[in-house]
C-alpha cells in the first residue's frame, strides 16, 4: 500500500482523563498501559500498515512534546503540521490532504486518533487492507466496531447487515440513551464508530468542497500560505477563521461515497477513567492498584498514586487519582460526567486544569517545589545538549543551584561553568541562559524572588526552538 499516508490527529485535549490529563499534557501523550503512549501506539501501528512517513496535526502548544514523542519511538514524521487553534477534525483532516497531495496525486490518508487502544493488530492490518482497496477508486472509507455492549459514550453507525465486509452506512447516529444502546445492540445493525478512516485524500477536498466550500475554501488558503518552520508546518493565518466541524458532521454523513469495513480488532477510544479500567490489568477484586496503595475490602475499582501513598476501605466501583497536585474520587458509573468538573474549573480560573506541577518545555522541564509571596522554588532537568533561550526578566532575580550535572551559564557578558553544588545569582533584568554542555541530564534548584513571577516575565533575545516572548 504505497499510496496510504497515514495520518495521526494528536490535538485533542482529552478533558475526561482529568486530573491526570491537562490541556498541555493531554491523555495521548501518557503511557496509560506500560511502556510506550498513546500517541506512540498509534505511530506504531501506523507502521505495520504503510511504509510511508507519517503526517500528523497537533495544536501549536503540544508541537514539542509530539516531536520528541516521535523520535523517542524512532519515527521520522512525514510532517507536523500544526494548528493555531483547534477546529476540529474537519479542517485538521483536510490540511493533511493538502500536504500529502502535494506529494503524490494518488495520496489516500489512514486516519488515526492518537488516543486510541487497538489489541489485535492483525485485525487491524486486514481492516485496513479491505478499506484501502475501496478507498483506492475514490471512496471514503469509515471502520465500524461490532458492539460487545450497550455504550452510551460512543457514536454508532447503522448498516444493512454487519455480517458482512465493506458496505454502504445506512446512517450515523449520534451517542444514544442508554435504553437506545440496548436496542441498537439487540437488533444487530449497528456498530460503534470509531473515528478512523481510510480517505481517498482527493476524494476529500472534493466531497468537502461541495459539502462545506467554507471550510474548504479557507483550508486550501491556509495550506498555500503555510510555511516550514524548523520541524512543524504553519498554516497560514486563514486556518484561524477556518469554521470547527467534525469530519462526520462535514462530509460523512452528506456524501455518497461513504463506506464502512465492519471489524473487531479489540478497540477501545480511551474516553473515561471507567474505560481505562476496563483495559488495565485487575486482581481478583476486580482493582487496579498502581503506586503505592494499600487496598481492603475493595472492589472493581482503579486507584492510581503518583506521589503519595493511597489507602482504600470498603469501597466499591469508584475511580482514585492522585497526582501531587490534584486527587480524583469518582464513581465509577459517573466518569463519563467528569466535564462537569472541569467547567467548574474553568469557571474559577484553576491552574490545575492546564499544567502538572511539572511541565515541559523542548528543553526539558520544571517542576514547582514550593512558594509564597514573592518567592517561588523550581527543580529544573536540563536534557544533555538542550539550552534555555537567551532571556531576561522585569520583575525576578534568580538563583541556580546545581544538583547533578554540569552547566553552562551566560550572565551578561560573562560565560561559565557550574558543577555540582555550586551557584550563581542573576540579578534583575541581566541577560542570562541556561544550557547543559555535558552527556548528562542537568538538574538545578531554581530560587526566584520577586513582586511578579509569571511564565510571562520573559524577553527572549534568542531561541533555538523558535518561541517568542513567551
Amino acid at each position: 500500500m504505497t499510496n496510504l499516508v497515514p495520518l495521526v490527529l494528536a490535538g485533542g485535549s482529552g478533558t475526561r482523563l482529568w486530573p491526570l490529563s491537562r490541556e498541555l499534557f493531554p491523555k495521548q501523550f501518557h503511557a496509560l498501559f506500560g511502556g510506550e503512549t498513546l500517541l506512540q501506539g498509534a505511530l506504531g501501528r501506523s507502521r505495520l500498515v504503510s511504509p510511508q512517513a507519517p503526517l500528523l496535526v497537533c495544536n501549536e502548544e503540544h508541537r514539542f512534546l509530539v516531536a520528541e514523542q516521535c523520535r523517542a519511538a524512532g519515527v521520522e514524521p512525514g510532517a507536523i503540521l500544526l494548528e493555531p487553534q483547534g477546529r476540529n477534525t474537519a479542517p485538521a483532516i483536510a490540511l493533511a490532504a493538502h500536504s500529502a497531495l502535494a506529494n503524490n496525486p494518488d495520496a489516500l490518508l489512514l486516519v488515526l486518533p492518537s488516543d486510541h487502544v487497538v489489541r489485535d493488530e492483525h485485525a487491524f492490518q486486514m481492516a485496513v487492507v479491505e478499506a484501502a482497496k475501496a478507498a483506492e477508486v475514490g471512496r471514503l472509507v469509515t471502520f465500524g466496531l461490532y458492539p460487545s455492549h450497550a455504550e452510551t459514550g460512543y457514536g454508532y453507525i447503522e448498516v444493512a447487515d454487519r455480517s458482512t465486509g465493506v458496505q454502504p452506512v445506512s446512517s450515523f447516529v449520534e451517542k444514544p440513551s442508554a435504553e437506545k444502546a440496548e436496542a441498537f445492540l439487540a437488533s444487530g445493525r449497528y456498530l460503534w464508530n470509531s473515528g478512523m478512516f481510510v480517505l481517498h485524500a482527493r476524494t476529500y477536498l472534493e466531497e468537502l468542497a461541495r459539502l462545506r466550500p467554507d471550510i474548504a475554501a479557507v483550508v486550501a488558503k491556509a495550506h498555500a500560505d503555510g510555511r516550514d518552520d524548523m520541524d512543524f508546518f504553519r498554516p497560514g493565518k486563514a486556518f484561524l477563521d477556518c469554521p470547527a466541524d467534525s469530519i462526520d458532521y462535514a462530509v460523512m454523513e452528506g456524501s455518497d461515497k461513504v463506506l464502512v469495513v465492519p471489524a473487531d480488532f479489540g478497540w477501545n477510544d480511551v474516553g473515561s477513567w471507567a474505560a481505562v479500567w476496563a483495559e488495565s490489568g485487575r486482581d481478583a477484586a476486580g482493582n487496579h492498584l498502581q503506586g503505592d496503595v494499600i487496598a481492603q475490602d475493595t472492589r472493581n475499582t482503579y486507584v492510581l498514586a503518583q506521589e503519595r501513598l493511597v489507602t482504600t476501605l470498603g469501597v466499591d466501583d469508584l475511580v482514585v487519582v492522585e497526582t501531587p497536585d490534584a486527587v480524583l474520587v469518582a464513581a465509577r458509573e459517573q466518569v463519563q460526567d467528569i466535564k462537569g468538573l472541569v467547567n467548574a474549573m474553568k469557571a474559577q480560573g484553576r491552574s490545575e486544569l492546564t499544567l502538572h506541577r511539572e511541565v515541559f518545555r523542548p528543553w526539558g522541564s520544571y517542576e514547582t517545589v514550593d512558594e509564597g509571596e514573592r518567592y517561588q522554588v523550581k527543580r529544573i532537568c536540563v536534557k544533555p545538549g538542550a539550552s534555555l533561550s537567551l532571556q531576561k526578566h522585569h520583575h525576578r532575580s534568580e538563583h541556580w543551584i546545581v544538583v547533578r550535572g554540569t552547566a553552562e551559564v551566560v550572565r551578561g557578558d560573562d560565560t561559565f561553568l557550574l558543577s555540582e553544588n555550586q551557584s550563581t545569582y542573576i540579578s534583575v533584568g541581566e541577560v542570562h541562559r541556561l544550557s547543559n554542555p555535558g552527556k548528562l541530564e542537568l538538574e538545578l534548584i531554581e530560587v526566584q524572588v520577586g513582586p511578579y513571577l509569571g511564565e510571562d516575565d520573559i524577553v527572549r533575545f534568542e531561541d533555538i526552538y523558535g518561541r517568542g516572548k513567551s
